[in-house]
This record gives C-alpha cells, sequence and structure tokens, in this order.
C-alpha cells in the first residue's frame, strides 16, 4: 500500500512538472506580425516626416521675412524672391510657390497665406495625403 502511495505522488509531481505553463514571450508569428506592423509605421514615418520638415521650413521662412532687417522687403514681389531664395537654401524644391503662397498687402502689413496638400503613395490605389493651411501677419522690416 505504501508503495501504491509512493507511485500516485511520483505521478501527480510528473504531471504537473510536465503540464504546459503559461507562455512568456512571443511566438514566431507574434514577432513577425509586430515586425510587420513596425514596418508600415515606419515606411509611412518615412513619407510624411519630409513634408511636415519642408512646411516648417516655409513658416520660419515667412515668419523671419518681417524681422530680417537686411531683407528690403517693399512689396509683395519681394516677399515672393525672399521666400524662394529660402526655399532654394532649404532645398524645397517639390513646391510650387506661386500655387502655394498668396500674399496681400493691408495697413502696412503682407497677410501671407500658405495653402497646398502633398500626396505620397501607400498601397496601390491608397494615398497618404498631408494637407497645410496656414496664414501669417507679416510686418515690414
Amino acid at each position: 500500500m505504501a508503495d501504491l502511495a509512493g507511485d500516485r505522488e511520483g505521478l501527480l509531481l510528473k504531471a504537473t512538472m510536465t503540464s504546459a505553463g503559461p507562455q512568456k514571450g512571443l511566438s514566431f508569428i507574434g514577432w513577425l506580425v509586430l515586425l510587420a506592423i513596425l514596418a508600415f509605421v515606419g515606411s509611412t514615418a518615412a513619407k510624411i516626416v519630409p513634408h511636415y520638415m519642408d512646411y516648417l521650413s516655409m513658416k520660419k521662412i515667412i515668419e523671419t521675412a518681417g524681422t530680417d532687417r537686411t531683407a528690403d522687403i517693399t512689396n509683395a514681389g519681394d516677399l515672393y524672391a525672399y521666400v524662394a531664395k529660402g526655399m532654394q537654401v532649404n532645398n524645397i524644391r517639390d513646391l510650387d510657390l506661386n500655387k502655394a503662397l498668396t500674399v496681400t498687402t493691408e495697413n502696412n502689413r503682407f497677410l501671407a497665406h500658405l495653402n497646398y496638400e502633398k500626396r505620397e503613395p501607400l498601397i496601390q490605389n491608397l494615398d497618404l495625403v498631408v494637407k497645410f493651411d496656414h496664414e501669417f501677419s507679416v510686418g515690414k522690416p
């Protein structure tokens, strides 16, 4: 009888040692899914971030036009020339300045309206669209 009790304890111990416990970590398929998601997010960011950087550069160029004492900006044409030069310095090539920027003069100030959108192909017929629309009030230096 003692041997039978010992065998039963041994079987219980053996069963608990070989039973599957909770899995820790990701499986191979889990890692593949995670990598696919990270690749998609990284690819999307790589397509959008340059457009935001160009927009921030354009914004800074236009805002600087009102405070740059060395620039002789007296009319809308001078402001366009100043912004075009800033675009050249910042290597912004894929933006048509005449379509993206409209400038009017009001009360000894320039009202500049920067309005454009950029499209990047994502997957087949799906595009990422980023739209930029900002108005500036630029004082004459």
